[in-house]
């Protein structure tokens, strides 16, 4: 169903890629104050700096604030697109249901966030060498303000983005669930592979970052909508910011906790990630929503209405 709506409206696959052209000219704009503010701290040098040194070219909240102001950016050239080149309303992209459910959204949002603290605790008490008191209450409070409102709106894009117009207009071209489920996830976490935690720890990270992606993908397609996506991503990237950085991150930030240990990728974590965390999640999900029939909601076919008119093709 969630797939299927996208059939009332303008779906014809050649308006998705005009659509993630603008995306990609809205980002590039967004990103330009960015760019410029670095030029002007590091002059053309900064053509050949790697992006580890890139990101910590200015301080640490105000570089923060211009890399998410270009995913605000994004995000409005991406429901400029949805409007107008789909006339799809955004309730459409957002959910199946005839508004949105913010209960979904609040409930998803504070199970990940005791998930990610309590992960964050149980790391510290059981090697505490590992971490480094970084809190700095100035800057804390700066970023606090910066996070909550700018973390959603790029999380927030992030979603529109893959679990809903290209797992739409993927799912319509298609035909199919699992196709745009997949396809989804592996350009999502492909996206990732410039961060500097992939040069530090090695390509076994990306399985952590298209597993996030299957995980939000599923919960999309089980629940009919994004609500639970929308918590989930928000929540998982507001409190990490929030509350550990290190060295080796896309983001750094003023959080509480530093994380100073040795850079190496424990493939057990990543493992425990994907095998009892995310399980979990979809668990405690699944229990919440009574969702069923789970073979048809990821591998099912994606049907185009019947009632649908001619006038309504693509």
């Amino acid at each position: 169903m969630y797939i299927a709506q996208a059939f009332k409206y303008h779906y014809g696959f050649w308006r998705y890629i005009i659509g993630i052209i603008i995306v990609a000219i809205g980002l590039t704009l967004g990103q330009i104050p960015w760019t410029f503010a670095v030029f002007m701290e590091e002059g053309f040098n900064m053509f050949a700096m790697p992006q580890t040194e890139l990101m910590t070219s200015l301080e640490s909240n105000f570089s923060l604030f211009l890399l998410l102001l270009s995913y605000g950016v994004g995000l409005a050239a991406l429901f400029f697109a949805v409007k107008y080149l789909h006339q799809q309303p955004i309730l459409a992209l957002t959910t199946s249901r005839k508004r949105v459910d913010w209960k979904r959204v609040i409930f998803s949002f504070l199970i990940t966030a005791i998930l990610i603290v309590g992960g964050i605790l149980i790391g510290y008490l059981l090697e505490p060498e590992n971490f480094q008191w970084n809190f700095n209450l100035v800057p804390f409070l700066i970023l606090l303000v910066i996070a909550v409102i700018f973390i959603p709106i790029q999380t927030s894009f992030e979603e529109y983005l893959f679990r809903g117009y290209l797992m739409q207009g993927i799912g319509t071209l298609v035909k199919n669930k699992w196709v745009p489920l997949l396809v989804t996830s592996l350009i999502f976490g492909g996206l990732h592979i410039a961060n500097p935690e992939v040069a530090t720890y090695g390509y076994f990270i990306m399985a952590s970052y298209i597993g996030i992606g299957l995980l939000l993908g599923i919960i999309t397609l089980m629940d009919e909508g994004m609500e639970l996506a929308l918590g989930f991503h928000a929540a998982n990237n507001l409190f990490i910011a929030l509350l550990l950085t290190s060295e080796n991150t896309a983001f750094q930030t003023h959080s509480v906790f530093k994380d100073i240990s040795t850079p190496e990728l424990l493939g057990w974590e990543v493992f425990i990630e994907l095998l009892v965390v995310y399980p979990v999640v979809l668990g405690i999900f699944a229990k919440k929503y009574g969702w069923t029939n789970w073979k048809n909601k990821l591998f099912g076919k994606v049907e185009k209405p019947e009632t649908l008119k001619l006038s309504e093709e693509p």
